[in-house]
């Protein structure tokens, strides 16, 4: 068949016809595990006081089960915190940081908020802060190991992750406080050379929103115990009974009141981990997806990621950037509008959600990948987004 009209023109490319089943693609609150509904939710502990004894062991259930899916070492810590991953990551912010120097490491937008808190809220005296921009890492190398460290493992808003942690040397003096909220169940966490390690249930396992975690080693405990920060701690932030960790907020006695509900979501999803293999599976699915979309980017002339060194590319939100004569020819209004009309037309249609780039990243279109997004829903996504691409280029919008 030609690929003129009879005018001679170009023909208009046809509409695909097969539709992701699933077509949920946001980088936060991310997809549920294939399979979900409300129906597969326990429902006991709802309507129940969280200091109940069911409440407090469904909670207990939830950090253990965790524990037991990431390889958390048993004598780290690992407690449920208000406010999300935010909550959880300004918690190691606030009672950790000020003893010794600290550099705060960003490359995306997350990374700076963290050090807009270091320098505009904490204030800290003996401060250096590390950025680049979106796509790229700063000299993580450089970063004095005596240094406290707040860094974030995978970019969410960009799709820099970093590649592995020789950067922080064994043994250092220094704490490093990760923010692992995109990368943790879908990459493998250096345990020994992390301190407080923070994530929340809405990102790579699909769950509500508004919990995170945080994970401590013996030296960020060590640190809580021994350091009074001269800024106030309001409630949630307080670790601290009577100059000694709280043990049983990581236990399962929060700080204030979770969501039940929220949190036998978030068991649902990882009993689901649990019965697929576990992490190496919620890994492997999240490779499996990211190879998908790599090659297709790689095959599409128009596109291209936006992290340019392959072994820093996330195997998760997926950043890619328009590139071309048509495109780079376009005033800069009008390149903001590309993904934004592309991402439109697709959600009218119920092809594709939210997927649109960062509102402060680079004009973009942004996948997510991790572990409960199914391939073939991928697979059927692409060609709707070169559909979408020929009918902006040909202002058939």
């Amino acid at each position: 068949m030609s690929n003129e009209s009879r005018t001679g023109a170009p023909a208009r490319p046809a509409e695909p016809t097969l539709k992701p089943e699933r077509p949920f693609f946001s980088s936060g609150p991310t997809a549920k595990f294939p399979g979900w509904s409300l129906d597969k939710l326990k429902t006991e502990s709802l309507g129940r006081s969280h200091r109940s004894a069911l409440g407090k062991a469904r909670l207990k259930y939830a950090i253990d089960l965790s524990r037991e899916l990431l390889g958390v070492p048993d004598d780290y810590l690992i407690g449920i915190m208000p406010a999300s991953d935010t909550g959880a990551l300004e918690c190691a912010m606030w009672t950790m940081l000020g003893p010794r120097p600290a550099t705060v490491a960003a490359w995306e937008s997350f990374g700076n908020v963290w050090i807009q808190d270091a320098v505009k809220q904490l204030k800290l005296k003996d401060l250096k802060t590390l950025s680049a921009d979106y796509g790229a890492l700063p000299d993580l190398a450089s970063i004095d190991q005596g240094d406290d460290v707040v860094f974030t493992w995978n970019g969410t808003t960009s799709g820099a992750r970093i590649p592995n942690t020789d950067w922080l040397a064994d043994g250092r003096e220094g704490l490093a406080i990760n923010d692992a909220t995109s990368a943790i169940f879908a990459q493998e966490m250096d345990w020994p050379k992390l301190d407080a390690t923070t994530y929340s249930w809405q990102k790579v396992m699909g769950s509500e929103a508004q919990h995170g975690m945080l994970i401590l080693s013996p030296k960020a405990v060590e640190r809580i115990e021994s350091y009074d920060p001269e800024w106030p701690l309001p409630k949630l932030f307080r670790l601290k009974k009577g100059g000694k960790i709280n043990g049983g907020i990581f236990e399962g006695a929060t700080i204030n009141t979770p969501s039940m509900l929220a949190t036998e979501d978030y068991i649902a999803a990882l009993e689901w981990a649990k019965s697929i293999g576990g992490r190496q599976a919620l890994f492997d699915r999240a490779n499996e997806n990211a190879r998908i979309v790599e090659a297709w980017i790689e095959a599409t002339p128009w596109m291209r990621n936006m992290v340019p060194q392959p072994s820093e590319r996330t195997n998760t939100g997926i950043c890619m950037v328009f590139q071309g004569d048509w495109y780079e020819s376009l005033p800069d209004d009008q390149k903001a509008g590309v993904p934004k009309q592309i991402a439109q037309m697709l959600e009218s249609r119920d092809v594709a959600y939210d997927f649109n780039g960062y509102r402060d990243a680079p004009p973009s279109l942004r996948i997510w990948c991790g572990g409960t997004v199914e391939a073939e829903d991928i697979k059927r996504l692409l060609p709707w987004i070169e559909w979408a691409y020929e009918e902006v280029k040909a202002g058939r919008v």
